[in-house]
């Protein structure tokens, strides 16, 4: 009853609320709706844009018309990822260094969903959350008016059951536990679109997670046969058919955004939580019998996997779309799943009431064509492995008996093939300095 009531206080203020927003240079007076789509464990080459042999014509349809994010950076499993975006800060900064069903937020935090449901936006989640995998840390604690999907990570596409423990029932509508038929893809996509279609005075926030391509993989002989005699290995091909499901699910959300004449008044930005998964075995944690994957994602060119910190892992397909406002092109420049959130707060007017102490940027100017000022520095944490970035530097380090630390020279070698820590001492110490400091940020 509370969250109603102050639903119909927020819209009844956002006619003001418009009023005392100033629009951008060339940008309508108008706050745009944002709809920000995410995809599980897709690697760099699991998109056809990037050459890879899966098939997804409408996000390549979409990359011609968009800016094209070159070096956007995620975290290398999904709850860090989701935490960056939610929150504009390192995820180290809330202790979360992996997947986790733990409450991630303390109640009270303000996240994008919040931020701009204050401003009149109508807020929703359609997908996974796994920011806390009970109904009481669930969306509808942080901003978001209305919740569907799972509360857990990967589930059965069917059964929409978790892993085994208590969190295995994760199937909600508002953190009500629901029962419901049908492969999860399709699902996120229906409710979206009804979200999409709905009657508003507002703009609206949709934040579209989809499970795929993440395992268990479980795809109808319709997406499967796309890949008879293209791809042999049995689980590389239901990946394949996972990424085209979704494919085709992102299309038709996207057309409910044309039908309701909303395209160019919608933002769009897509990107993978992660890179891609190597293999994958199953356990007696699910329920089901999957039969074992021994080839899932493809980061090629770029090296490692999931889980880890090399660029495989936490560089991944990233584009913005805002038809008529941003001009389709490439951008090389740094960007990271943190700096949405500050981003859209610059873009529609958001002032927070307090130091929120965002590690992400505003990165609207890059967006618009303005040139990089200065070199970025990002920094990741695993626990035992940690990367930073700074420049066209990179530190690696994992953690053994004591720690032990590669460089490399991401402008002459963005694939890290070559460890230059030998060769450039200085830049060793300076980048171990500078890692350090961030250490010093994140709770003990």
């Amino acid at each position: 009853m509370l969250a109603q009531a102050l639903r119909r206080i927020r819209l009844a203020t956002a006619a003001l609320l418009a009023f005392a927003w100033t629009a951008p240079a060339g940008i309508a007076a108008e706050r745009p709706n944002v709809l920000i789509i995410v995809s599980d464990d897709q690697g760099w080459n699991d998109i056809g844009y990037h050459g890879s042999e899966i098939r997804t014509p409408n996000l390549d349809r979409l990359a011609t018309e968009s800016i094209r994010l070159e070096q956007h950076y995620v975290f290398p499993m999904c709850s860090p990822t989701r935490t960056a975006l939610m929150s504009g800060r390192n995820p180290s900064r809330y202790g979360v260094l992996g997947a986790t069903n733990s409450q991630v937020f303390p109640l009270g935090t303000v996240t994008l969903a919040g931020a701009l449901g204050s401003l009149g936006y109508e807020t929703a989640i359609t997908g996974k959350w796994h920011l806390g995998s009970k109904p009481e840390w669930g969306p509808r604690k942080y901003g978001f008016d209305f919740s569907y999907g799972i509360l857990a990570g990967g589930i059965d596409q069917y059964t929409h059951r978790y892993k085994a423990g208590p969190y295995r029932r994760t199937w909600h509508r508002n953190e009500q536990y629901v029962d419901e038929e049908g492969h999860s893809t399709d699902l996120f996509a229906a409710e979206a679109i009804r979200f999409i279609e709905k009657e508003r005075r507002g703009p609206f926030f949709l934040y579209l997670p989809f499970t795929a391509v993440h395992i268990p993989l479980q795809e109808p002989d319709r997406w499967l046969g796309l890949y008879d005699g293209v791809i042999d290995e049995p689980s590389r091909k239901a990946f394949a058919a996972a990424a085209t499901h979704m494919d085709d699910a992102i299309g038709r959300v996207l057309a409910a955004v044309d039908r309701t004449g909303q395209r160019e008044r919608t933002l769009v930005i897509f990107f993978s939580d992660n890179g891609g998964q190597k293999s994958w075995t199953s356990t007696e944690q699910y329920e089901g019998n999957y039969p074992p994957c021994p080839v899932l994602g493809d980061n090629r060119p770029l090296r490692g996997w999931k889980g880890e910190v090399y660029e495989g892992a936490i560089r991944v397909p990233a584009l913005v779309h805002w038809q008529g406002t941003l001009a389709p092109g490439k951008l090389d420049a740094v960007l990271s799943a943190m700096d949405w959130f500050p981003t859209l707060a610059a873009l529609t007017g958001y002032q927070p009431e307090q130091d929120l102490r965002w590690d992400g940027k505003d990165v609207w100017p890059l967006l618009t064509g303005q040139p990089e000022v200065g070199p970025r520095t990002l920094y990741w944490n695993r626990g035992g492995l940690v990367a930073l970035r700074h420049g066209d530097w990179k530190l690696v380090g994992r953690r053994g008996q004591e720690w032990k630390y590669e460089l490399y020279d991401l402008a002459s070698d963005p694939h890290e093939t070559q460890d230059v820590a030998g060769r450039f001492p200085d830049r060793l110490a300076e980048l171990k300095e500078r890692l350090a400091e961030q250490q010093r940020l994140d709770p003990r």
